[in-house]
């Protein structure tokens, strides 16, 4: 970690939401005028779109397991760089990966495909990486060490296999069959990778529906946020204002000495209520050097 050049990652499962994360944390950099540097995971993934096809193509002719959320297919250590690189000076090598036409055309490429690694802005107040892996630890990559702030998000999994299913099938043009089978394939990796992370962070936010998901498979359409709540769990209590809070979000309650719950369609509000404080610590205690 690094008080002079903080670091703040949101990590979470495809399909688990980290962009409403991401999108909360970008009104309290508007808001706060703080300078972010903002970093995609899907950047680190190691292969572009083309190349990650036929990569699951010969890995499943071979029996093997392949999937973006293991180490296969992402470059942990250069991610793993870029987090000690920044929190010791406050730059490092960033690039994109082009998810549309739209980002691609400008700048006379493909989509699917990677912008050339560069060094990143210079003069950031903090670094911000929303994707998969902000989290990541294996025996020869620890990435987590780096980061001051680390939220999970992290919906109960029959719903965020739902959110999953409705974002490929309308989005991406993905069969529900073919999404099935992607989530069985990865589960491996899944329980490697993805579900540690959200041992090790500072606050997880999971959105439990309060309707039946118990066949996520069969669902034609998201649970609305009205139908869920969002349980938020603070890995250190201490100074964290839960009165403040309670009497601030309608509904509101403690389910144990360091868990508030939320009404859903107030997740967005309590993590711009609860997380600027916690970025305001982050650029204070950055002063001191």
């Amino acid at each position: 970690m690094s008080q002079r050049y903080p670091i703040v990652a949101v990590t979470g499962s495809s399909g688990a939401g980290t962009t409403t994360t991401r999108e909360a944390f970008e009104r309290i950099f508007v808001r706060e005028g703080i300078h972010a540097a903002i970093v995609e995971g899907d950047s680190f993934h190691r292969y572009n779109r083309v190349e990650m096809e036929q990569q699951l193509t010969k890995a499943e002719q071979e029996g093997k397991t392949l999937s973006h959320f293991g180490p296969k297919a992402n470059c942990w250590d250069k991610l793993e760089t870029l987090f000690k690189s920044y929190g010791e000076t406050g730059t490092g090598q960033i690039r994109r990966y082009l998810h549309n036409f739209e980002e691609a055309i400008p700048l006379k490429q493909q989509p699917g495909t990677f912008t050339s690694w560069q060094e990143m802005p210079e003069h950031t107040d903090l670094l911000f990486y929303e994707g998969l892996h902000g989290g990541v630890v294996t025996e020869s990559i620890d990435a987590a060490q780096y980061v001051d702030l680390l939220i999970g998000l992290t919906p109960i999994v029959n719903l965020e296999w739902i959110q999953k299913i409705h974002r490929d099938v309308n989005t991406r043009g993905y069969s529900p069959e073919a999404i099935a089978h992607t989530i069985i394939h990865r589960m491996p990796d899944y329980v490697h990778y993805i579900t540690p992370q959200f041992s090790r962070t500072h606050v997880n936010f999971q959105r439990v529906p309060t309707v039946d998901t118990s066949n996520p498979f069969v669902w034609s359409e998201i649970p609305p946020a009205d139908e869920s709540f969002v349980v938020i769990r603070f890995r250190d209590p201490k100074g964290i204002d839960f009165p403040y809070f309670l009497q601030m979000i309608d509904g509101a309650f403690m389910s144990k000495p360091n868990t508030i719950v939320v009404p859903g369609g107030k997740m967005g509000f309590a993590m711009e209520l609860m997380l600027t404080p916690m970025v305001h610590q982050l650029l204070e205690d950055r002063n001191w050097f």
